[in-house]
């Protein structure tokens, strides 16, 4: 399995889908974080707000997320590349496990702009807002902006940042047994995206159906993982991680399951 995530990362590297998609997220998040800042300076129009969530990480990753599946598995499909690793001994449980430990180190790359860039604004002082619509690093960007941070709430904002990327990652770890599914990218990108609109529609049920909401948290779509700020207690990021990681989990026995009854052709 180790030689078939160092050949995996090896494509990664080589290949420039990567490369686009981190110059996107780079431009994406300096977007958002220049709209997030020109706002409340009264610079721009409040109504602006709408265009800087397009921006945002939680829009732009619903997206190219379910892309980096797409080209790391959907595509290895079409390049004989997974059947070749099959061919050769491999077991199809190590192709999976391989697979998803690349999917998400990708995953947690094109994110890392808007860590980066989150980060340093953060750390000039500087106020941020973007209304209702923060959520994930816009929402660690907005939340309590405009005041210099602590060397303790430095290391506060870099394990919120780690945790929200382990969030990502197993919200997005879905596509891995939809790729094997469907190995048709445009399927997976469609069908993550639709599902990503459903579930932020149903966090809104928190008050309507609170039973709902608490089982809906054990997932990592639901809860409060996507609005973590440096107020969120420790033990609620060890929540989110531990919470994210058993997703993941099951999501490598669900693409298990279904990926060693397929017929490989």
């Amino acid at each position: 399995m180790v030689n078939l995530v160092q050949a995996d990362l090896y494509k990664l590297r080589k290949t420039k889908s990567i490369k686009i998609l981190f110059a996107i997220t780079t431009v994406c998040a300096a977007v958002m974080t220049m709209l997030a800042y020109l706002i409340p300076q009264g610079k721009i129009e409040d109504s602006m707000a709408q265009i800087g969530f397009m921006f945002s990480d939680v829009n732009v990753i619903s997206i190219l997320g379910a892309v980096v599946a797409g080209i790391f598995i959907c595509g290895d499909f079409d390049n004989k590349i997974i059947h070749n690793a099959i061919a050769n001994g491999s077991g199809r449980g190590a192709v999976i496990v391989s697979k998803t430990a690349v999917f998400c180190f990708a995953i947690a790359l094109i994110l890392l702009p808007y860590a980066v860039i989150t980060g340093i604004a953060r750390g000039s002082g500087s106020e941020f807002g973007m209304g209702s619509m923060s959520i994930g690093f816009l929402n660690l960007l907005t939340s309590e902006s405009g005041t210099a941070l602590s060397t303790a709430e430095v290391w506060k904002l870099l394990a919120v940042m780690l945790t929200l990327l382990i969030v990502y990652m197993a919200q997005l770890s879905i596509c891995v047994p939809l790729a094997l599914m469907l190995k048709k990218p445009v399927f997976v990108i469609a069908i993550y995206y639709a599902f990503t609109i459903a579930c932020g529609q149903l966090t809104g049920l928190k008050e309507s159906y609170p039973t709902f909401y608490r089982i809906f948290s054990f997932t990592p779509y639901g809860g409060d993982y996507s609005f973590m700020n440096l107020h969120t207690e420790s033990e609620d990021l060890l929540q989110a991680v531990g919470v994210s990681l058993a997703f993941i989990i099951v999501m490598l026995a669900i693409a298990y399951s279904t990926f060693r009854k397929s017929e490989i052709k």
